[in-house]
C-alpha cells in the first residue's frame, strides 16, 4: 500500500489555484502552548495525517516544550479541528485567536515542523522557570494599566511589526529578531524596576517567555495583553470598548497585516509617502521584507532597489546563474536597521 507523503508536493502555482478554486470559506486562527511533548517528532506526523485530511492550512512549530500554530481551518470543518484539539490532552481547552480579517488567504499549504524551541529566543540560560510569567489582562484591564503614570508599555515585537502599528506610548526596542529583543528590553527597562512594566505583542506567546525572563531579572510588577493584539481587537469590538492600538497589526501569514486602527503610521521606504503595505522584494535572491506604496512598487516592479529591478528583470536561468554559490538572503539591507543609507541610492539622489 502507498502511504501519502507526509509534506507538501505541489508548486506554489499549484497551491494558489487550488486555493481559488475552493468554494467554502476560511477561518484563520493562531494558539500556542507550553507543554512538554514526550515525542514530538511521532507527534508532528499524526497532527499532519489529521489536520490535512481536514483541509488545514498552516505553519505549526512543534518543540519538546509545546506547540505554536498558525492556521487556516475550512469553516465546514472547523468544529471537527476543534475536537481533533481537544482529543488530546496537552491541547486540551488551548483558546483559539480568530483573526481580526478574513477577507484573504492566510496559507497556501500545511507546514509543520519540529524544532528546538517554539519561538527563537537564543537564550541558553536553563536557570529560569519559563511557567512564572506575568499577570494576564484583558482588553478592559490592559486600557486601564495604558492610563497610569506608574506603567511602562512594552512592545514585545520585532521593528518591522511595530512600524506599522502599536499601542499608544508604547516603548519599540528597535530589533529585528526576538532573540535580540530580550537583552535589550532588559537593558532599556535596567533602572525602571519600581515601575509597572506592561508587555503585549501578536498573540501573547512571546510575552510568555518575556514576561518570565523578566521577572527572572528581578522586576517584580510585570503583565501581559492575554491573547495579544489579537485577542484585543476582538474584545474591544465585542465589547465596544475604546481602543488604544494604532495603525495595523503585522501578521506572519500571506495576509501581512490586519486593520485595528484606521491610521497610518509608516511611510514608504523608498518614497517617504505615507504607507503600510509590507512586501517582499521580487527578486528571489533577496526577498527582504520592506514597506512599499503602490506608486514605488510601480516604479520599481515590486522590487526594493534598482539592482534587484535588474536582476528581476533578466530570464529565470540568468538569475539562477547570477545566484549559483552566493548566499540566498538579501546583503545590502536588514529589516529594520536599513532605511537612509540604502534607499539614498533609489531616489535618484
Amino acid at each position: 500500500m502507498k502511504h501519502k507523503p507526509l509534506h507538501n508536493i505541489y508548486s506554489k502555482d499549484i497551491l494558489k489555484k487550488k486555493i481559488e478554486a475552493e468554494d467554502f470559506g476560511r477561518t484563520t486562527i493562531s494558539f500556542y502552548r507550553y507543554v512538554i511533548l514526550e515525542n514530538p517528532n511521532v507527534l508532528r506526523n499524526e497532527l499532519y495525517r489529521e489536520w490535512e485530511s481536514l483541509g488545514v492550512l498552516g505553519r505549526i512549530y512543534i518543540a519538546r516544550e509545546g506547540i505554536n500554530a498558525q492556521l487556516s481551518v475550512p469553516e465546514f470543518n472547523f468544529q471537527k479541528f476543534r475536537d481533533s484539539i481537544d482529543a488530546r490532552k496537552e491541547f486540551k481547552d488551548v483558546p483559539f485567536k480568530i483573526a481580526v480579517e478574513q477577507n484573504s488567504y492566510s496559507f497556501l499549504k500545511l507546514d509543520i515542523r519540529v524544532r528546538n524551541k517554539i519561538v527563537a529566543d537564543g537564550l541558553a540560560d536553563n536557570t529560569f522557570d519559563v511557567t512564572n510569567v506575568g499577570t494576564h489582562l484583558n482588553a478592559e484591564e490592559f486600557n486601564k494599566k495604558l492610563e497610569s503614570s506608574d506603567t511602562i508599555v512594552v512592545d514585545v515585537r520585532n521593528h518591522y511589526e511595530s512600524e506599522i502599528g502599536h499601542f499608544e506610548g508604547a516603548l519599540l526596542p528597535q530589533a529585528d529578531t526576538f532573540r535580540e529583543e530580550l537583552p535589550l528590553i532588559i537593558d532599556l527597562l535596567q533602572d525602571k524596576k519600581d515601575k509597572e512594566i506592561v508587555m503585549y505583542c501578536t498573540g501573547g506567546i512571546r510575552c510568555e517567555k518575556a514576561s518570565a525572563y523578566l521577572k527572572h531579572h528581578g522586576f517584580q510588577n510585570v503583565y501581559q495583553l492575554h491573547g495579544g493584539i489579537i485577542s484585543y481587537a476582538s474584545e474591544i469590538k465585542e465589547k465596544g470598548l475604546d481602543s488604544k492600538f494604532r495603525g495595523k497589526n503585522f501578521v506572519f501569514d500571506a495576509r501581512l497585516q490586519e486593520t485595528v486602527g484606521s491610521e497610518i503610521l509608516s511611510e514608504c521606504h523608498q518614497c517617504d509617502q505615507k504607507s503600510a503595505r509590507h512586501i517582499n522584494c521580487a527578486n528571489p535572491a533577496c526577498h527582504i521584507l520592506f514597506i512599499q506604496c503602490l506608486s514605488c512598487a510601480e516604479k520599481f516592479d515590486n522590487c526594493c532597489s534598482v539592482e534587484c529591478q535588474k536582476i528581476a528583470a533578466l530570464p529565470v536561468e540568468e538569475q539562477k546563474k547570477l545566484r549559483k554559490g552566493k548566499a540566498a538572503s538579501n546583503q545590502h539591507f536588514s529589516k529594520s536597521k536599513i532605511r537612509p543609507k540604502v534607499f539614498e541610492l533609489y531616489k535618484g539622489k
